[in-house]
């Protein structure tokens, strides 16, 4: 299993392996989130804007700019 060691500066290196698996590069940032058992997750910040294709399921029936238009402004209003 691989470990890390924190420096005096409470810094760590990830090894490369762990890097690797996941997906890691330079200048990316990960995050830690806290789980139910007390334990923490470190899952990566930074994802490809490729990551997010599919996310939002296509509209039913193509939406026109009108309406588009219409839903802006009866959300800046409160409508």
């Amino acid at each position: 299993m691989p470990t890390a060691t924190i420096t005096s500066k409470g810094q760590i290196t990830i090894p490369q392996q762990v890097r690797s698996d996941m997906g890691l590069t330079t200048g990316d940032r990960v995050d830690f989130i806290r789980m139910e058992d007390g334990h923490y997750a470190v899952v990566p910040a930074s994802y490809s804007i490729k990551s997010l294709k599919g996310i939002v399921p296509r509209p039913a029936k193509p939406v026109s700019l009108d309406d588009m238009q219409a839903a802006i402004v009866a959300g800046a209003t409160g409508e």
